[in-house]
């Protein structure tokens, strides 16, 4: 019986031995905190044989354990009584017995937690069985050290607390299962209770001869452990076996293969396949198995529960396929998957890339449906299109690129969506559309298939069946091309100074399409466009894609306020739409002022910093040099606001 050393109920029965009721044996009263003095009565029986707990606690002080069960669940001759009955039954008349004798103070309910089988559902009792053992203690001390110090990377890093937890609390690992199926355990008994270990039953015959000097042994003289090895037994070995490794420990493959780069794996076997493929990479090889460890976040329900069969709240990733789609789901499931980060499931997400799919077919639908005509010359605004495109691909492949380096693979995968979605779908293909019923040239078109081929490049290590699809109808392919044997996009460099500039046309288009929508003006009626022009955001060598982009029938360049136009601005440049009676004073009025205050309270807060001489005198001079431009860029957008809101009044 354990109690609390803390205790003052029970400090005079330190060292004190109880009889245990019934059978009268005598016990030893001894003291540990792992005993909550607030439950119960304070007092602890302590059964090693048939509790986890108690089995560690009979360890630090010597206890026997006694093994009151039978394999079949009836109680043994170690029992001393109830021998050979079923132990429920007995649970019910030793309450009755317990009651008779006089030793039965008080009976109240409480709710335990009991584990049952999934296959079985029956309880699982512990009981002591005799097992095989791997001695852990040095095997593991290379694995945690080149994990500490990053010879192995993990991706994301805290994952090291969990594993340096395991390691540094390892225990002996128990490898023996007591099931059908699975390596059997390589150990051949003798007649006389002793054993030999071989890989072979032709090796196991002759150590045994060996062992007893008895030639004349035989197989049948042997008998094999029916127990099999752990899964994890086997696993652990995988990135050795798999290339024949441990049978032949210098082959072409394992030498080649050995080690890998990456492994990809979710944290919740960090220590069960993880850490235990390292432990068998050093122990065999000397050597780490992989150079890094992604960890994938775990899907859980909206209550943040992991996915189960017993709680029921899996949904079947084939009927999400058979509905979505094989990408849409992938696609939709990865943009919400940070490393390391769980995933609350939603049927949002793969509907987002059921629609992200659609996007691409329309997308190759519309470039397929054009009509070519090889007479005509490539437009200004084409060209142009074509090339900011190139620029721009070329930076993000490059963004990309490192996200995949740092295994940021979410973040790689948005840059992919956004581009295709943004940059590609929502830009470059409406820049270079042909007007309604009209052809494209083909200098335009052949630039644009190639471009649609490397962006379904980029896009295929995630959505690998519709890129593969649509990269085939794309173009005549030889038998046997495949986007999967294609060459990844490569970065060349890129002009980030047109890539800034087309930024400032965006806004530009952007805002023509907002004063379009707030005056109700239908896309296909041409507007005219003022310039005035400021320091910043405007870049003439841009005008065909905003006439083309605007609709604009005419844009001219002005030196001063245009009178009854909507107006916004691009950093300090203004730009005009003349509406005559259209415009709405008071409402344009409204928005310049909206626009004035916020300006001035960004400028307000970019002031404080500068006011700081803290800030100033220690913060690097690039830091204070980009507070100096905001500061010229609020004070130039305040002056130009002014004025257009001092001409319209």
């Amino acid at each position: 019986v354990c109690v609390n050393p803390n205790d003052a109920r029970f400090t005079h029965l330190k060292g004190k031995r109880v009889l245990v009721p019934l059978l009268g044996r005598s016990i030893p009263i001894i003291e540990d905190e792992y005993v909550d003095m607030e439950f119960g009565t304070g007092c602890l029986k302590i059964t090693p044989a048939h509790d986890v707990n108690d089995y560690e606690i009979g360890l630090r002080y010597n206890l026997p354990s006694i093994d009151i069960f039978n394999e079949d669940g009836t109680l043994s001759e170690k029992a001393g009584l109830y021998v050979g009955e079923d132990r429920f039954a007995v649970r019910e008349k030793i309450m009755v017995d317990l009651e008779a004798a006089g030793n039965v103070a008080k009976v109240e309910d409480y709710n335990n937690k009991v584990g049952y089988s999934e296959r079985t559902h029956v309880p699982i009792e512990p009981k002591l069985s005799a097992q095989w053992f791997l001695k852990m203690e040095e095997l593991v001390k290379p694995a945690l050290e080149n994990v500490e110090n990053d010879t192995i990377q993990f991706h994301p890093p805290k994952f090291k607390n969990t594993y340096r937890h395991w390691m540094e609390n390892i225990k002996d690992w128990c490898i023996s299962r007591q099931l059908w199926w699975g390596h059997r355990i390589p150990v051949y008994y003798l007649a006389d209770g002793g054993f030999v270990v071989a890989d072979s039953d032709e090796k196991a015959l002759a150590l045994a001869q060996q062992k007893t000097g008895n030639a004349n042994l035989t197989m049948a003289d042997l008998h094999q452990d029916e127990d099999v090895l752990d899964t994890w037994f086997s696993s652990w070995l995988w990135p050795i076996s798999v290339f024949d490794g441990v049978v032949n420990p210098d082959n072409e493959e394992i030498n080649y293969y050995y080690p890998t780069n990456d492994l990809v794996t979710a944290p919740d076997i960090i220590f069960f396949w993880v850490a235990r493929m390292i432990i068998t990479g050093y122990e065999y090889r000397q050597q780490y198995p992989f150079k890094n460890v992604y960890f994938t976040g775990m899907v859980r329900d909206k209550q943040r529960r992991k996915m189960s069969k017993s709680l029921g709240n899996s949904p079947d990733p084939l009927d999400l396929i058979a509905t979505y789609g094989a990408d849409g789901v992938r696609v939709g499931m990865l943009l919400c998957s940070p490393a390391g980060g769980d995933l609350l499931f939603d049927e949002v997400l793969p509907q987002q890339g059921a629609g992200f799919v659609t996007k691409i077919w329309n997308s190759f639908r519309l470039v397929k449906g054009w009509e070519i005509d090889a007479t005509i010359p490539q437009p200004e605004h084409s060209r142009l299109a074509i090339s900011w495109f190139h620029e721009k691909f070329s930076q993000i492949v490059e963004q990309t690129d490192d996200h995949f380096d740092k295994f940021r693979i979410s973040d790689a995968l948005m840059s992919v969506y956004t581009t295709v979605r943004d940059e590609f779908s929502g830009w470059l293909l409406e820049m270079v559309k042909p007007a309604y019923q009209q052809p494209i040239d083909a200098k335009t078109y052949e630039e644009l298939i190639d471009i649609f081929d490397e962006v379904l490049r980029f896009l295929h290590p995630f959505m690998p069946f519709v890129s593969e699809e649509i990269w085939q109808l794309l173009t005549e392919r030889k038998k046997g091309d495949s986007i999967m044997i294609s060459s990844w996009p490569k970065s060349t460099g890129y002009d980030e100074s047109m890539i800034a500039r087309f930024e400032d046309v965006k806004e530009a288009i952007a805002g023509i399409r907002t004063i379009r929508t707030k005056n109700n003006i239908p896309n296909k009626d041409q507007l005219e466009l003022a310039i005035m022009v400021g320091d910043k955001g405007f870049d003439p060598s841009f005008n065909s894609v905003l006439v083309k982009m605007g609709n604009l029938s005419s844009l001219t360049i002005v030196s001063e306020e245009v009178k009854a136009a909507a107006s916004f601005l691009v950093k300090s440049t203004t730009f005009f739409v003349p509406m005559g009676a259209n415009v709405d004073i008071e409402e344009e009025l409204k928005k310049l002022q909206a626009e004035l205050d916020y300006t001035k309270g960004f400028l307000n807060s970019v002031m404080k910093k500068l006011s700081n001489e803290r800030f100033v005198n220690s913060a690097p001079d690039a830091v204070v040099a980009i507070e100096r431009a905001k500061q010229a860029d609020a004070e130039a957008k305040i002056k130009v606001l002014e004025e257009q809101i001092a001409s319209l009044r």
